[in-house]
């Protein structure tokens, strides 16, 4: 495998996070080009050099290469960086599977989701729909990090997951610097997991802040919360410990807290008595954990997993459920024994 040094990467998707990766690579000193669909779009991006409306304030170096063109962007790299949302991997690994040939560059996702109608990981996803592509030439990058402070160089950690740990090291090393530390993992089923997992309990912990809950009930949330994502990840052949981790507890922690949670936020909104289409029409960004939510719960009754946060915060979503009855009903459950996993 290639030197990580003095790659030429491109990174799909000009949104918050695809822009503000694009700028950690590019101050590794690597060429880099950073792809925008909207043919106007990347036009602007390219001629003021802000991303207004994800990371204003940001400015992007001269440097990165801004095109709308696919083609141009993925060929003849060493690296591609899927950065949209996880509802458009599909689509787009459909159309890079027309210029990936077999030995092409390592792939790095870093969707946080689940498909709504395969219930694949976003790395099956890839793998399905690019067939010159291996798996051990597919990483998963995950971890605590929002954009907003990533772009402006705020130390963040994260975890590099592959089957093939070596690639997981070159995407290690290709991304890492004095503000962005990268580890590396095998588990990339656990990796994938605990990033799509998360975005519910962090729904769930809006729904607290909206409906006028306390810290105690946010505290007491977010480890049950881990709970469940450890039950389904381990069914679905995950490493528990993993969950322990930065991809797991890590993400966790800053999704249901962080004031940048997109997550969290319609969560809040939902818990003030706000109906979700209302919520997600106003939104710019995606809150990944709205679909994720319909697909884990699906896999908790495909698994026969306990997830009694996950079929609250569905209710609520899509059934109409009143907020703090699903609070009141998750309290009220029969009594048990603390068990982790």
């Amino acid at each position: 495998m290639k030197s990580p040094e003095g790659l030429r990467v491109a990174v799909l998707g000009a949104g918050g996070w695809g822009t503000a990766l694009a700028m950690v690579l590019y101050a590794n000193g690597h060429q880099t080009t950073l792809w925008e669909y909207r043919e106007e779009a990347a036009y602007k991006l390219d001629r003021i050099r802000e991303n207004i409306d994800f990371l204003p304030g940001v400015i992007i170096p001269k440097g990165i290469k801004i095109t709308h063109q696919l083609d141009v962007a993925s060929q003849d790299k060493d690296l591609l960086v899927l950065a949209v949302p996880s509802h458009i991997i599909r689509s787009v690994s459909e159309n890079l599977s027309k210029f990936y040939k077999p030995d092409g560059p390592v792939v790095v996702n870093v969707a946080k989701g689940i498909e709504n109608e395969t219930l694949l990981r976003m790395s099956q996803v890839i793998q399905q729909t690019i067939p010159a592509i291996t798996d051990d030439k597919i990483v998963t990058l995950s971890g605590p990090s929002h954009a907003e402070e990533v772009s402006r160089q705020i130390p963040t950690a994260i975890v590099a997951a592959s089957v093939n740990i070596e690639t997981a090291e070159f995407v290690q090393h290709a991304f890492k610097n004095n503000f962005f530390r990268v580890y590396r993992s095998q588990d990339i089923i656990g990796v994938e997991l605990g990033g799509a997992l998360k975005n519910i309990i962090a729904v769930a912990a809006g729904i607290c802040d909206g409906a006028g809950f306390g810290d105690n009930t946010k505290a007491a949330l977010q480890p049950r919360g881990l709970v469940e994502m450890v039950r389904l990840g381990v069914q679905m052949g995950a490493n528990k410990l993993t969950f322990a981790g930065l991809s797991g507890m890590g993400d966790l922690i800053v999704t249901c807290m962080s004031r940048h949670s997109r997550n969290r936020y319609v969560g809040e909104q939902m818990g003030k008595g706000r109906k979700l289409d209302d919520v997600l029409k106003e939104m710019v960004m995606v809150a990944e954990g709205v679909k994720t939510t319909r697909s884990a719960y699906q896999l908790s009754r495909q698994f026969g997993v306990e997830m009694p946060i996950t079929h609250q915060v569905y209710q609520v979503l899509f059934e109409g459920r009143n907020p703090k009855e699903a609070l009141y009903e998750l309290m009220l459950r029969e009594p048990k024994e603390e068990n982790w996993g």
